[in-house]
């Protein structure tokens, strides 16, 4: 179903870019050829801002040494 729209639009966008001389087309075909590689290129800088978010010279253990340490247990029970 996605396809078929799709193919919809590419066909209402030719329709409108059919009269545009020769040389706008071939501005246009640059234009979306730069948009494909610059989006490429904005993806691969996304996925690195994800490593090394968090610098630590402590030890895996040492951390979750830490963590468990930190936990604060304040549950009272109520009696009915």
């Amino acid at each position: 179903m996605k396809s078929n729209v799709n193919t919809i639009m590419i066909d209402n966008y030719f329709g409108l870019l059919r009269s545009l001389s020769k040389e706008n087309k071939l501005k246009l075909i640059a234009k979306l050829s730069n948009s494909m590689i610059e989006e490429v290129e904005g993806n691969e800088n996304q996925i690195d801002r994800f490593f090394g978010a968090f610098k630590s010279d402590k030890t895996a253990e040492e951390i979750i040494q830490e963590i468990k340490e930190s936990r604060n247990f304040n549950r009272t029970i109520e009696a009915f």
